[in-house]
């Protein structure tokens, strides 16, 4: 292969890495970065605008943006919806000890949460929980029908601890790209 190709190889795969090779702090660059940060506050934004926005022409700017979502940087694009207007005002954190947490356990809550629509957020945790939910009612009805028929029914649970949200300071789903070192 001739020197040139060979280099201007190695430059496209620095610039377009495989799926196997993809290493965030090797891949991503400063336009990256601000494509991210863009398309992130509103996904609405055409290819073109957010082109506009990076100074790059579209083509170049929609095979970056393919190329994050192909990398599963990008996961997927919402429409994040007040909840509130929805007559959803009821927001409660609470944690759930497994009275066995065994694999199998484990598995069965998660699964279990998965299919919750109650349920926006589910981590398993350290500490003396073995679970963390975000749960989303229209009222403290509501979240009592949730504890009785889905969380307590399942049998797995020995101890709920709930804490119900009085006001909400900060909720995003922007991820903190500041703290990531573009290549």
């Amino acid at each position: 292969m001739d020197a040139a190709i060979q280099a201007s190889a190695q430059q496209e795969s620095r610039v377009n890495p495989s799926f196997e090779e993809w290493n965030l702090s090797d891949a991503l660059d400063a336009v990256d970065a601000k494509i991210l940060d863009l398309i992130q506050h509103d996904a609405a934004l055409s290819v073109a605008e957010v082109a506009e926005k990076v100074g790059l022409s579209s083509s170049p700017c929609w095979r970056r943006i393919r190329r994050l979502e192909e990398a599963g940087v990008i996961q997927r694009r919402v429409t994040i919806l007040d909840r509130e207007r929805l007559g959803l005002n009821f927001e409660v954190y609470c944690t759930a000890k497994l009275s066995l947490p065994t694999k199998a356990n484990l598995e069965a809550f998660e699964a279990a949460a998965l299919g919750w629509d109650e349920v926006v957020q589910c981590a398993t945790v350290t500490g003396p929980a073995d679970f963390e939910l975000r749960v989303v009612t229209r009222d403290i009805h509501g979240f009592d029908a949730f504890l009785r028929d889905r969380l307590l029914s399942l049998g797995l649970v020995s101890n709920i601890e709930s804490r119900i949200v009085i006001r909400s300071v900060k909720n995003t789903t922007v991820v903190p790209l500041g703290l990531i070192e573009p290549g």
